[in-house]
């Protein structure tokens, strides 16, 4: 690490911390040669992830947006907002995580689709709504159906939802 005030490279730690929620590493350091302080931050460089709308346009996958979906879909659910950072986080590293670094829309649907199941059939069907592009009743049916025949033992959860419905 080369010191700000005299451009020597040798320095020594004086102090390593977590910081920005764990996402990177603070480092105070002291100069070898000139004994002047800095702070280093460490983070990791992660490359941009393109999302391939289903018009065919592209963009840049952008977490905010996606939360933010999540945050609408479930609404009055009961679903605390730190569980749903959790699973943007969780869906955000699986797309890092691949060689790829183009993904389309309806992935990244499919992969909400796949967390909401498990959290809450509410939110599962009013993020499926939108992103399916719901146009019938028969649309919701057929989601609740398929609810449904994944869950049988949740019969008197699924009547519910389709009274919400």
């Amino acid at each position: 690490m080369q010191c700000p005030s005299c451009q020597h490279t040798d320095s020594r730690v004086l102090e390593s911390r977590a910081a920005d929620a764990g996402r990177s590493v603070r480092r105070r350091r002291e100069c070898l040669n000139c004994d002047f302080r800095f702070t280093t931050y460490e983070r990791v460089e992660t490359v941009p992830i393109t999302v391939v709308k289903r018009n065919g346009s592209r963009e840049t996958f952008n977490r905010s947006k996606l939360l933010h979906g999540l945050l609408r879909a479930c609404q009055k659910t009961g679903l605390e907002p730190a569980h749903l950072e959790s699973v943007v986080d969780d869906i955000e590293i699986a797309l890092q995580q691949r060689n790829l670094r183009e993904v389309s829309s309806n992935e990244i649907g499919e992969l909400v689709l796949q967390q909401l199941r498990e959290m809450s059939e509410v939110a599962y069907v009013r993020f499926a709504s939108v992103y399916r592009q719901f146009q019938s009743v028969s649309d919701f049916v057929a989601t609740l159906e398929g609810l449904n025949n994944r869950n049988p033992t949740s019969t008197a959860n699924n009547t519910r939802l389709a009274a919400v419905v």
